[in-house]
């Protein structure tokens, strides 16, 4: 049996950015945002801060009510949001102004980010190391894109490695046969699921 979830609110920012920075600290495009592990130590957490500073405000965070999982939305209309050049230039400069990487990995996302369909989009999903391989990430997906089914939305999501996009595939996600290739880094993987027909939701 699973932990609850719920939906997180700004009273849950510091644990929901604790959570971020300590399962994303090693993860390979963190890496390659940030090189040097020392820099990496120091900042992350402030990157980590505003990514989920967004979603609270801007999406919506789902939290397992132990704490041990958190998954940021955000949901994307047909056409997607309206452009904001500012945008990654800010985040750089509230994480870390002489990091043009924080800005790249912004704007890189952005540009293969689909936007001809209304879809929910899971920009990160995080399980402590005490909570994995016992479904918890499966439930906290699973808890949106039942609803997905029920409404007709579609997902996206962009997986760090073929681990990772091998276990989004069993959730019903369709690499779409192209990487996004992040300059002298790591590989990422597009992912899109429709919703399951009405007879399957």
């Amino acid at each position: 049996m699973g932990v609850a979830i719920r939906r997180a609110g700004q009273d849950d920012a510091a644990a929901v950015t604790d959570l971020l920075d300590r399962v994303f600290g090693e993860d390979p495009v963190s890496g390659w945002v940030f090189p040097d592990p020392d820099d990496r130590r120091a900042k992350h957490g402030t990157m980590m801060g505003a990514f989920a500073a967004s979603a609270l405000a801007e999406g919506y965070v789902d939290l397992a009510e132990d704490g041990s999982g958190v998954a940021l939305w955000f949901s994307v209309p047909e056409g997607g949001h309206p452009a904001d050049d500012d945008g990654p230039a800010q985040l750089r400069m509230a994480v870390d102004p002489d990091n043009e990487r924080v800005e790249a990995i912004a704007r890189i996302l952005d540009e293969h980010h689909p936007k001809d369909r209304a879809h929910e989009h899971l920009m990160l999903i995080a399980v402590d190391s005490s909570a994995r391989s016992q479904g918890r990430g499966t439930e906290l997906i699973n808890n949106v894109l039942a609803r997905c089914d029920r409404e007709g939305l579609a997902a996206y999501l962009e997986a760090s490695s073929t681990r990772s996009r091998a276990l989004y595939a069993r959730l019903g996600f369709v690499w779409s046969g192209s990487t996004i290739d992040l300059p002298g880094g790591p590989q990422m993987y597009p992912m899109w699921r429709d919703p399951a027909p009405a007879s399957e939701a």
